[in-house]
């Protein structure tokens, strides 16, 4: 296999990225090495050479706590459990959320083998015998998610904090006629006074 080919099925492992979209992709950085290609293999070199998992909360970040962390800002009272990092990346683009991060690493599942042991749900336990008084649970409304969270209820019920779960149902701008039925059975079940 030559260098281009190589290229080609490496970006086709991506998400997202299947070999017609790799082949372009790859076409265009080797059109423009200079000016992309070169500096996106050194930034992917020291990407990898810098990035490291939070000791804390399980986020990415070039420092160990990682920034949310250090944030003096944080309200550490205020504690946001993600499946994963995407999660939290997510969460922090909306700026909205003030509180910090644990993130699980997956969730749980029979099927697949994964079991509380292979999650990050023991030092999320550790972590709420301390300053946390409220945990946000922000799984996937997934079966596995749902039973993940319902797990780490039962696992926080004796630290006594405040476990909370984010809102569901209809999405800002979202149209009834376009929803599905689950989607208007949760908001429906979510509802909430007004004034």
């Amino acid at each position: 296999m030559n260098e281009i080919e190589r290229v080609i099925q490496l970006l086709s492992r991506l998400p997202g990225l299947g070999p017609r979209s790799a082949r372009r992709a790859a076409l265009h950085m080797i059109n423009r090495r200079e000016s992309l290609m070169q500096p996106l293999a050194q930034a992917l070199q020291d990407a990898s050479e810098a990035i490291k998992i939070c000791g804390t909360c399980g986020n990415l970040d070039t420092v160990d706590p990682c920034g949310v962390c250090n944030d003096p800002n944080r309200d550490g009272a205020l504690l946001c459990v993600v499946e994963q990092v995407a999660d939290l990346w997510a969460l922090e683009r909306t700026a909205s959320f003030k509180g910090r991060y644990h993130v699980l690493g997956g969730v749980l599942s029979a099927i697949d083998g994964v079991g509380p042991e292979d999650l990050n749900i023991a030092a999320l336990v550790e972590r709420c015998n301390g300053e946390v008084k409220e945990v946000i649970l922000a799984t996937n409304l997934t079966v596995e998610g749902q039973t993940t969270a319902h797990y780490i209820i039962e696992r926080l019920a004796p630290t006594g904090v405040t476990v909370t779960r984010l809102a569901h149902g209809v999405p800002v701008g979202g149209e009834l006629d376009y929803l599905d039925d689950g989607t208007l059975s949760a908001a429906l079940q979510a509802r909430r006074a007004l004034g």
